[in-house]
């Protein structure tokens, strides 16, 4: 073979060997945007959706809730992907879809002395002016530096009002905490940052006696309904939200 034939082929497998090391460098790089999609905030990974679980917020528009009594939204943004209360007007939002034994998944974080709440079980009707007649609360505040002495009741993940937390795991302000809610059959169980920190059942002898020992026994109805909407508080602090999630059990 000729010196210009032996030259003709090195520059034709060079080629081919620079296509090919082009395609894998794509190839990887696509399957690293796709993997970084996946686990990114407000998403679904494929076994959440296996599974069963729905985004109530995708992270662009605020598209499953509504302020509670409207039909519309005000007083929320979102911004950087996440969903915020502005805390300019205390509209508590409640989801369009009710549920009955669900898991709930919900980040958060509060502003310095912040205070919020996630409630479920929420009734809307005329006879109501307010989410928490109705629905139980999971308590969303800052622990650490909230302006006033805060109860046990009163603090972080608690039933608000009912049952205390059994430990305090939340962090401080500005910073994202983990909560799921889980209800099935009326047992309920709420979970911080990872651990089960509170545990009760609706509609037991025992619940009827705690309410009758608190605030909400000058809501007749609250704690009652068996199913509704959820619902997140605008108390009138700067809360952000991001990662909100659902699976019906």
């Amino acid at each position: 073979m000729k010196l210009y034939q032996i030259l003709f082929f090195a520059i034709i497998l060079f080629s081919v060997s620079c296509q090919q090391n082009s395609n894998t460098e794509k190839e990887t790089a696509e399957e690293t945007k796709e993997e970084v999609v996946a686990t990114g905030d407000n998403t679904l990974t494929a076994e959440e959706k296996e599974a069963g679980w729905e985004l109530l917020f995708d992270g662009n528009v605020i598209d499953k809730w509504r302020v509670y009594k409207r039909d519309t939204m005000s007083g929320w943004e979102v911004k950087d992907g996440e969903m915020v209360a502005l805390g300019i007007e205390s509209a508590d939002i409640i989801s369009k879809d009710q549920f009955e034994n669900f898991e709930l998944k919900v980040d958060w974080k509060v502003s310095k002395g912040g205070n919020s709440g996630i409630f479920f079980n929420v009734v809307e009707d005329t006879a109501y002016s307010a989410v928490y007649q109705t629905g139980p609360e999971y308590q969303i505040v800052d622990d650490y530096e909230f302006p006033e002495p805060l109860k046990e009741w009163q603090k972080a993940a608690a039933n608000y009002g009912m049952h205390a937390a059994s430990k305090q795991v939340s962090k401080g302000a500005n910073e994202y905490n983990s909560s799921m809610i889980r209800v099935e059959n009326g047992h309920v169980t709420h979970w911080l940052n990872g651990e089960q920190v509170v545990e009760y059942d609706l509609w037991t002898p025992e619940w009827e006696a705690k309410i009758q020992e608190s605030k909400w026994k000058e809501h007749p109805d609250y704690g009652k309904a068996k199913s509704g909407h959820l619902a997140l508080q605008d108390h009138g602090n700067v809360i952000w939200f991001k990662n909100i999630k659902v699976r019906r059990l």
